[in-house]
């Protein structure tokens, strides 16, 4: 066999080689390790890594993608009503106290069962550091949900009508946190079912923030 006949087989083994293995990886469902394989072994290739750290590349490339799904997953049943994050917000002309929103945003209150109030007036940004501090949490590997206050307090009364209550505050209780936007006309919705939307949690206590704290 001549020397050009053996490199040919070689590579056509690789290449059998490498199609087998991506498909392996697809037929396991690890779509982060058939993504990242390519550079993975090109770059061992080039840098003459072993086997051990190869494999570990592959490995943490799966790992980060299972992360990213999950991530991506939580985001989008925590149904938050618009994508907004703390980097956009303008703390330069906002009244609001960015070193106590960066510290929310570590998701550190929700170890300490505490509650978190945003108030201020139309426009201050409420919603959007609302959202923010919850992306953040989700992104720390929390689940959340967001409540429309009318959607919910309507949601109650209807378990109550069917006597099924407790199926949303048995829902509420597997997350770590959950939103509740609450509208100005939504107010007098809120009153006369205080007690019935305090029900939901009531291993949570709420904090009050210092006055040199304010956050809105």
């Amino acid at each position: 066999m001549e020397r050009s006949d053996v490199i040919d087989a070689s590579r056509q083994g690789r290449a059998t080689f490498h199609w087998r293995a991506i498909g392996t990886t697809g037929t396991l469902q690890l779509y982060g390790m058939r993504a990242a394989y390519d550079e993975v072994l090109t770059t061992a290739v080039k840098r003459q890594h072993e086997p051990q750290q190869i494999i570990g590349d592959l490995l943490t490339a799966e790992i980060r993608e299972k992360q990213a799904r999950s991530v991506k997953y939580q985001m989008t049943i925590a149904k938050l009503p618009l994508a907004k994050e703390l980097e956009e917000f303008d703390f330069e002309t906002a009244e609001v106290n960015e070193t106590l929103i960066r510290d929310l945003a570590s998701g550190d209150f929700l170890d300490h069962q505490r509650n978190l109030v945003l108030i201020g007036g139309t426009g201050t940004g409420k919603t959007h550091l609302a959202v923010s501090i919850a992306r953040a949490c989700i992104r720390a590997g929390r689940r959340g949900r967001f409540f429309n206050v009318v959607d919910l307090v309507n949601k109650l009364d209807a378990e109550a009508r069917a006597e099924r209550q407790g199926r949303t505050a048995d829902l509420i209780s597997r997350l770590d946190l959950f939103a509740i936007g609450l509208e100005r006309m939504a107010t007098r919705c809120l009153t006369p079912r205080r007690a019935r939307l305090s029900a939901l949690r009531p291993d949570r206590r709420s904090a009050p923030v210092p006055p040199d704290q304010q956050a809105l």
